[in-house]
């Protein structure tokens, strides 16, 4: 069996970091549009820039839920 290419994992390791970029992007905007939604200030953000009362897991949305049995 051959084995991969260097090149093959570097290019894997690239395009995962644009998901992960698009992805971080996708929350930014959507958190700032629900932030002119509620009419949210600045001094209700955090220093990170992140709203207060739209702080999660980021980790959490790539989850699927889990049925208690």
């Amino acid at each position: 069996m051959a084995s991969k290419k260097q090149q093959t994992h570097a290019k894997r390791a690239r395009e995962l970091a644009v998901k992960e970029k698009r992805e971080r992007k996708r929350a930014k905007k959507a958190e700032r549009a629900l932030a002119a939604a509620g009419g949210l200030t600045t001094e209700d953000e955090n220093e990170d820039g992140a709203s207060a009362e739209v702080l999660e897991d980021e980790g959490a949305a790539d989850m699927a839920p889990v049925e208690a049995s």
